[in-house]
């Protein structure tokens, strides 16, 4: 569990509530105003109270001094918000009250999944994570193709990032992250998406070049490859379209790893408010 705070952020009048007979469910409440905690549903023992982890316990009690009858917003990362009240303030295990839940908050009718190949700087994979988790990601991907320059990096570091930028853009959902693996054996996992891979051919007239935000089809699974530094070898761009990923633009200038990646993400939403 983490905790963070915003003063000036109020939590959104739930819009549904799941009618249950568990005694963790209370009744509707007005907006809370305190702070919001995230990456796991909270624990419940058999009384129907939930607990923050130690270290979430701990900053919650030492750091922002939250005392009984605080009201705290919690996610759990799959789709759950929760309005709770502290009921025992122990910095070493925080004890929570649920008053009242709503079920797949953020949820939309289309989900993206990046597969990004990693950057020789950690840093720029870094704030592509943030960033795409910012705008709405749904699954991370990162394949190490020919001409990557980083073949081994751990994913520790990206899901707390991954958690910190969930919460700061009042996010209920947190992305599916994969570990690194081969290019081959990415694009050999049976897929039902809509598959693209960020590439064009220079030669192709500009009028022949297929957009992203063109031929993806609203509504859909969508599974965008981006390549490395060097971007993809030709046998790679091969393997690819054999395996039924289509070419894609995304736009005119030459972008980034971690910019075209975040691109991608960003025209797979726009489709979905242009009118």
């Amino acid at each position: 569990m983490h905790l963070f705070y915003q003063p000036d952020l109020a939590a959104p009048h739930p819009r549904t509530l799941r009618e249950e007979s568990s005694p963790v469910i209370g009744p509707v409440i007005g907006p809370a105003i305190g702070p919001v905690i995230g990456g796991r549903r909270p624990s419940a023992d058999r009384t129907g109270a939930v607990f923050l982890s130690e270290e979430e316990s701990r900053h919650g009690v030492r750091v922002l001094r939250l005392q009984a009858g605080a009201v705290v917003t919690v996610v759990d990362g799959k789709g759950g918000w929760y309005q709770c009240e502290v009921t025992r303030p122990d910095a070493r295990r925080c004890e929570l009250r649920v008053l009242n839940e709503q079920q797949d908050y953020g949820r939309r009718p289309y989900r993206i999944h990046v597969a990004i190949a990693p950057t020789k700087n950690a840093d720029r994979m870094e704030w592509f994570v943030e960033k795409s988790v910012e705008l709405g990601v749904d699954e991370i991907s990162f394949p190490i193709g020919d001409h990557s320059e980083r073949r081994v990096f751990k994913t520790d570091r990206l899901e707390k990032i991954a958690i910190g930028a969930m919460k700061q853009s009042r996010r209920a959902l947190l992305p599916l992250m994969h570990g690194p693996e081969s290019f081959s054996s990415f694009i050999g996992h049976p897929r039902t998406d809509q598959l693209f891979i960020a590439y064009v051919d220079e030669n192709a007239p500009r009028d022949q070049r297929s957009r992203l935000s063109s031929v993806a089809e609203p509504k859909g699974s969508y599974c965008v490859l981006i390549g490395p530094e060097g971007d993809f070898s030709a046998p790679e761009i091969k393997a690819a379209v054999e395996a039924g990923f289509r070419p894609v633009s995304l736009g005119e200038s030459r972008l980034r790893t971690e910019t075209a990646g975040l691109v991608a993400c960003h025209l797979l939403h726009v489709i979905h408010y242009t009118p």
